[in-house]
């Protein structure tokens, strides 16, 4: 302020003065008086240049669109579309916790879709039509000793090296009918084409052995199974979205009981099935339980499920050529866990991390006439690590490829699969 007030009065001295005046002033006075205007002026011009730039960055804000509200990536199935609106599903006058998240912002359709994958439960539309095709490899590898230890060091008799290569190609079709957002009606019917390699490597005797045999199963349908889910709870703060499940599947495919096993000519330690099974011949329901539940961005999602296989009575149960056997059979039943993560990368992609495990117990056999007796090494703990993709293609296409890892020794060696699920 006493800076500004005094260019003024420099200004003003400098106009009112006379110049006779100026010139009887002393010579140092007169150089003082114009260095100090001389540092005022630079001063007044450099306020006033940052000036201008605080007023350009004024301006640059205000025109600046307001930066919009992170976009929420994830949402209930408890929703539905209406006229191109969200409706909740709760009863009337209520709010759904799922309904507050669409209201908050659009959900993305990367996610939408995940939930249906994660639930098992279709909300997308009241109709729903599936394609999916998977690829599946098997290598197990075994060692039989047919001998004795002589000295306890030296193995006398046959070394047999055993493997089996198998890649099954399968095509299910499946088609889902929503009603009322809480109950889903599906069902599916698997094509199924197998292809099995046999070998067998023997040391031992007059010189090794060694050979294989393959063989093919030209596509048959497998066991067609059909199933319910009932949504009986809807996400909230503290709770997930819960989806009961029941399916049943039926005995539609070729049962591998009564397949006879052929010798190989050539090597007799190796034996190979004259055809391949596509089903496991009997009934079995699945009830079960999904959880999935929505942590911004992140989904996690949880499955336990039990099937239960009904025991069942066969014409022929012998493996040996020109033998027929009737008898029972009574697979092991299975559990089911299954837990993951998942998170949408963007409005069309989104990614799953995932573990499953099904362990079953033995299975028994009792021909006719006989007691019961129990197939060795037939129960089974098959874990795999799932990587899963969702990609919203269209507004009712989505591409579901998944790729699957066998953990333990009865899983497969790896496994691949892509669907196409389309909503009506």
């Amino acid at each position: 302020m006493y800076r500004s007030f005094t260019l003024k009065a420099v200004v003003c001295l400098s106009t009112l003065v006379p110049a006779t005046l100026l010139q009887a002033a002393s010579d140092p006075q007169v150089e003082a008086l114009k260095q100090e205007l001389t540092e005022l002026k630079q001063r007044y011009e450099a306020q006033q240049n940052a000036l201008m730039v605080l007023e350009q960055r004024v301006k640059q804000v205000e025109e600046t669109p307001a930066t919009p509200a992170p976009k929420r990536l994830t949402r209930s199935p408890a929703e539905q579309t209406k006229n191109g609106k969200a409706v909740a599903t709760g009863a009337p006058g209520t709010s759904s916790y799922g309904q507050s998240l669409k209201e908050d912002s659009e959900p993305a359709q990367s996610v939408s879709n995940l939930y249906d994958e994660a639930s098992g439960f279709f909300g997308g539309g009241k109709f729903s039509l599936e394609t999916g095709l998977s690829y599946t490899h098997y290598d197990t590898r075994a060692l039989v000793l047919n001998g004795f230890l002589a000295l306890d060091s030296i193995f006398l008799g046959n070394i047999n090296i055993d493997r089996i290569k198998a890649d099954n190609w399968t095509l299910d079709l499946t088609g889902r009918y929503n009603l009322a957002q809480r109950w889903q009606f599906d069902i599916n019917v698997p094509v199924v084409y197998r292809e099995s390699t046999y070998s067998s490597g023997g040391a031992g005797g007059a010189a090794p052995i060694s050979s294989d045999a393959t063989v093919t199963r030209d596509p048959t349908i497998g066991d067609v199974n059909f199933g319910v889910a009932y949504k009986f709870l809807d996400e909230s703060v503290n709770l997930p979205d819960a989806v009961f499940t029941l399916r049943v599947k039926a005995p539609t495919g070729k049962e591998p009981y009564g397949i006879k096993l052929v010798n190989d000519p050539n090597n007799n330690n190796l034996s190979v099935p004259q055809s391949l099974p596509t089903g496991n011949g009997i009934w079995s329901i699945t009830p079960g339980i999904s959880l999935v539940k929505t942590f911004d961005p992140a989904v996690l999602f949880g499955s336990l499920s039990y099937t239960y296989n009904k025991q069942d009575s066969f014409s022929d149960i012998s493996p040996t050529i020109n033998t027929t056997v009737p008898g029972e059979v009574k697979l092991g039943d299975s559990w089911q866990v299954g837990a993951g993560i998942a998170f949408a990368l963007n409005e069309k992609m989104s990614m799953s991390f995932s573990f499953s495990d099904q362990f079953a117990g033995k299975s028994k056999v009792k021909p006719d006439g006989q007691d019961w007796s129990t197939i060795p090494d037939s129960n089974y703990n098959a874990a795999n690590f799932n990587i899963g993709l969702t990609l919203a293609a269209t507004d009712k296409l989505t591409i579901v490829p998944n790729l699957s890892i066998g953990l333990t020794q009865d899983a497969p060696a790896f496994s691949f699969s892509v669907k196409f699920p389309y909503y009506f």
